[in-house]
């Protein structure tokens, strides 16, 4: 009787020491469970779990329609160091665009944090960070002949691709601080 005891306990042990065998993994955003399909996990910086982890940043979607500048500003209110988010790699846009088709499926337009300078056809993040990735839609930018197409956004015409417009227009945005290592 005792052994049966021992083989059922280590038995039990061996298949479910993980705890999480009918639960999503903590950290895993709920209703996306393949991680090489971009899902993001769960930023776990105390005080930011709703944020979400993408490359060495946490960031957030916001359904709070504001221009290019507000949307700024907001960030930095919501987080130490937050900005706009800025876009380093194809997984990170593809982690970003599955953040919003998440949050909100029916408008999947959003602010990024690049800026054009000065009308010079450079394009610089607000964070300060190197320009080295960009994921253009057909055609953009094409700031060129329209002499106000300052900002940068996501999801126009091609979903997670980018496109140049005016800053003035109010649009869903994602902010994003640097983690502490």
């Amino acid at each position: 009787m005792f052994k049966l005891r021992i083989i059922s306990v280590l038995l039990m042990t061996l298949l479910f020491r993980s705890g999480n065998f009918l639960t999503l993994e903590r950290g895993v955003v709920a209703g996306c469970t393949n991680a090489t399909a971009g899902c993001p996990k769960r930023c776990l910086m105390y005080g930011f779990t709703n944020w979400y982890k993408v490359g060495s940043y946490c960031v957030r979607f916001f359904n709070q329609p504001l221009n290019f500048t507000d949307a700024e500003y907001s960030c930095r209110a919501k987080a130490p160091g937050a900005h706009l988010v800025s876009v380093h790699s194809k997984e990170d846009n593809n982690l970003l665009l599955n953040i919003v088709k998440k949050a909100n499926p029916n408008n999947l337009r959003v602010w990024l944090g690049a800026f054009e300078l000065f009308k010079s056809g450079k394009f610089l993040w607000l964070d300060g960070t190197f320009w080295d990735f960009q994921f253009w839609t057909r055609g953009e930018p094409n700031h060129m002949y329209t002499n106000i197409e300052e900002c940068v956004e996501m999801n126009w015409k091609e979903i997670g691709r980018w496109n140049d417009i005016p800053c003035y227009y109010k649009k869903n945005y994602i902010c994003a601080f640097k983690m502490l290592s």
